[in-house]
C-alpha cells in the first residue's frame, strides 16, 4: 500500500502540469489574434502597393512596345524633303498649267455662230461661222468684250461683203483671216489681233 501512494501523487501532478500548460496556450492565443489583424491590414494595402509598383511598369511597356513603334511607322511614312520636292513641283506645275490655261483663254476671244447673208445672192445663201481670235496682248479677251458691239459690227461687215464666188476660190479662208485681223486692229487703233482660227465654217 505504501508503493501506491507515489502513483497517486504522480496522477495528481499530471493535472497540475496540464493546468500550467493551459495558461501558456491561452497566452499564445492573444498573440495569434493580435497577429491576425496585422496580416489582414497587409492584405488591404496589397492592391494599392501593386498598383503603385505595376502602373509605372505598365506605362513603360505600353510606351515602349505600342506607342513608339506606331510613331516610327508614321515617321517612316512621311516623305523626306527630297521626296516631297517633286510633289511640290508637280503642284506648282499643276498650278502653272491652270494659270497657263487661264492666260491662254485671256489671250483669245471667240466669236460663236455668226450668220450673214452672202453678197450677190439676194438673201438665198448665207455663211455661218465660229472662230477664235488670238492676239499679241494678254488681255485681248477683256479688250474685245469691252468693244464687243463695234467689233461685232466689223465682223458682220467683213463677212457679208463676201460673195459665193469669193468663198469658192482656193485659199478663201486665209484671205478672210487677213481681212478680219486687219479690220479688228483698225477698229481698236493698234495691233491687237494676230490670228484667226475657224472652228465652224458652213455655206448654205
Amino acid at each position: 500500500m505504501a508503493k501506491a501512494a507515489p502513483a497517486a501523487s504522480e496522477k495528481a501532478a499530471a493535472p497540475d502540469k496540464a493546468a500550467a500548460a493551459a495558461p501558456d496556450k491561452a497566452a499564445a492565443a492573444p498573440d495569434a489574434a493580435a497577429a491576425a489583424p496585422g496580416s489582414g491590414g497587409l492584405k488591404a494595402w496589397l492592391p494599392l502597393i501593386l498598383s503603385l509598383v505595376l502602373a509605372p511598369a505598365l506605362t513603360w511597356g505600353v510606351g515602349q512596345y505600342v506607342l513608339i513603334p506606331q510613331l516610327q511607322k508614321k515617321l517612316a511614312a512621311v516623305p523626306t524633303g527630297e521626296e516631297a520636292a517633286p510633289a511640290a513641283g508637280d503642284k506648282a506645275e499643276g498650278k502653272g498649267g491652270k494659270e497657263g490655261k487661264d492666260s491662254k483663254d485671256a489671250a483669245s476671244y471667240e466669236f460663236q455662230n455668226v450668220v450673214v447673208n452672202l453678197a450677190g445672192t439676194m438673201g438665198t445663201r448665207y455663211l455661218k461661222t465660229s472662230f477664235l481670235v488670238t492676239g499679241t496682248e494678254p488681255n485681248i479677251k477683256s479688250l474685245f468684250e469691252t468693244n464687243k458691239p463695234r467689233l461685232t459690227d466689223v465682223t458682220l461687215n467683213v463677212l457679208s461683203s463676201l460673195s459665193l464666188a469669193d468663198l469658192e476660190e482656193p485659199g478663201a479662208k486665209n484671205v478672210l483671216r487677213e481681212k478680219l485681223v486687219t479690220a479688228y486692229n483698225q477698229a481698236l487703233g493698234r495691233k491687237v489681233a494676230d490670228q484667226v482660227y475657224f472652228s465652224d465654217f458652213v455655206v448654205q
